[in-house]
């Protein structure tokens, strides 16, 4: 029999194939896949695209608000978070409570700030700044009912401002007269 001319291993519809030339294509596909495995393991190893970094643990803050006179929950007050990042505000996240009293939060990462102010009619607004160091933190708030309003025409104990002050008249200015501060 002729071997055909040219590349191909076949004429007229009959396919002539060696055990030679079966080896050598074997070795050649073999020798291809053998230089491009580290390229493709290359590639795998290497990071592309965004890195997915997880969101840090956060502490559930419970805000459980009283009436400081008898211990009642006080329902509807604003309860604001602000977290303090880097020594400034970070925004603020206002809730209010239920019909327990309590408001409940958990976005805040653990080891955060939060500067917690509850406000509500009728009582004096509180505000403190709590360090948030565990997975929970319960925080009980008593409300105050309010108190006197500040008047700058009353006297206060320790201040020169306000009110009627004694006037002294030294001893060398008798006759003149002297208007208090």
């Amino acid at each position: 029999m002729r071997r055909p001319a040219g590349p191909w291993p076949f004429s007229g519809g009959r396919l002539f194939l060696t055990i030679k030339g079966m080896v050598s294509a074997v070795l050649r596909k073999i020798t291809v896949l053998g230089m491009c495995l580290p390229l493709v393991l290359a590639a795998q190893q290497m990071k592309r695209g965004r890195k997915y970094t997880p969101p840090p643990p956060t502490c559930k803050i419970t805000v459980t608000v009283t009436k400081a006179t008898n211990g009642k929950p006080v329902e509807n007050a604003g309860v604001v978070f602000h977290p303090i990042r880097n020594g400034k505000d970070d925004g603020n996240m206002e809730l209010k409570t239920n019909e327990e009293g309590k408001a409940v939060l958990d976005v805040i990462p653990i080891g955060d700030t939060v500067r917690l102010q509850v406000i509500a009619k009728g009582f004096q607004t509180y505000g403190a700044d709590y360090v948030l160091e565990g997975p929970t933190e319960e925080i009980q708030v008593k409300l105050n009912p309010p108190g006197r309003q500040y008047s700058i025409y009353e006297k206060h104990d320790g201040s020169q401002v306000g009110g009627q002050d004694e006037v002294t008249t030294p001893a060398s200015q008798e006759g003149h007269s002297q208007q208090p501060h």
